[in-house]
């Protein structure tokens, strides 16, 4: 997982396609196949303003002439949004990597996705698949009005099966309960939106097996736990060059790598996004990202530095 293939790739178009919402579609030179991409996945952007970011894959996953990635300008941008709204332009060349931290599980049958905003990127490519490979779904999707809504035409050829709420037209926010409660045996619920929804989502979907329901966060969650007071330093070596640093009770893996000169990729320093996955070569992990399956915490193979600490008193790094 930690091991990314870097594509250079060059901006073939740019559209609005609803207020604030971007689609950017990117292409290899001389019409190369892109690598293939599994439906939930998305680029890791190295933008031209030095800033690294990640956007959903939207297109049919099997389509290997291009990419196509959906863009919300944030309210709060950090600068990634605002740049691509305001200076991205065809032509211009761009680093990318594909990832999937939301990948669909492909044995059932039948899914409910919900979406909210600009959550509806990832599972514009889960519909796609699930069309492409005979599986039944059914999508609620809330957006704050149909300005805003993404997707809306190709939505509403999907008719029924692709529930499209207005909060302005509704007076109010959508009732994810009605759609959990009506959740058959097997089927598998796959969510991605804001922080209220994902909330409203988790608290509804409670009285199902949670090997069913699947989130992506935009940010940590607002009922996660508080970071667990740290009881004191532990130390990190660097297995290539055997360089040892002593990581404080207030610093992440991340920061003291970044005091000694050590570059390690990051974009969200929350443990969101993947980019500063790591690899451990020995060591046990206090893992406290959103990333890793159960199964790759227990492997104990990697971890995200921006966030995660140690449990036993020295790590090493596959750096």
């Amino acid at each position: 997982m930690t091991g990314k293939e870097k594509l250079r790739l060059e901006v073939a178009d740019v559209t609005a396609d609803a207020r604030d919402v971007m689609l950017v579609e990117l292409r290899a030179g001389g019409g190369v196949a892109l690598p293939p991409f599994e439906p939930g996945a998305h680029l890791e952007i190295e933008l031209p303003n030095g800033l690294i970011r990640h956007y959903s894959l939207t297109n049919d996953p099997r389509e290997r002439d291009r990419y196509v990635v959906g863009v919300g300008r944030a309210a709060r941008s950090r600068g990634g949004s605002v740049y691509i709204h305001q200076m991205l332009r065809r032509g211009m060349p761009l680093t990318v990597s594909v990832r999937n931290n939301f990948r669909l599980a492909p044995e059932p049958q039948r899914f409910l996705f919900i979406a909210g905003g600009i959550g509806i990127t990832p599972i514009m490519a889960m519909i796609r698949w699930c069309e492409a490979n005979g599986r039944q779904w059914r999508l609620a999707y809330a957006v704050r009005s149909a300005q805003r809504a993404a997707f809306l035409e190709t939505l509403r050829g999907f008719g029924e099966r692709a529930h499209c709420h207005f909060d302005d037209e509704a007076g109010g926010v959508l009732d994810v309960g009605r759609w959990l409660a009506s959740v058959q045996p097997g089927e598998h619920v796959y969510c991605c939106g804001p922080q209220p929804l994902m909330a409203a989502v988790k608290s509804g979907a409670a009285h199902l097996d949670a090997a069913q329901v699947h989130f992506e966060y935009f940010a940590a969650p607002a009922d996660a736990a508080p970071p667990a007071a740290a009881e004191g330093s532990f130390q990190v070596t660097l297995g290539k060059s055997g360089q040892t640093f002593t990581v404080g009770p207030d610093q992440s893996v991340l920061e003291t790598l970044e005091a000694h000169g050590i570059s390690v990729p990051f974009s969200c320093r929350e443990g969101m996004c993947g980019t500063c996955e790591t690899g451990v070569c020995a060591g046990e992990i206090e893992h406290r990202d959103y990333v890793l399956t159960e199964d790759q915490r227990q492997a104990g193979k990697s971890m995200m530095v921006c966030v995660s600490r140690a449990r036993s008193p020295v790590l090493v790094l596959d750096l």
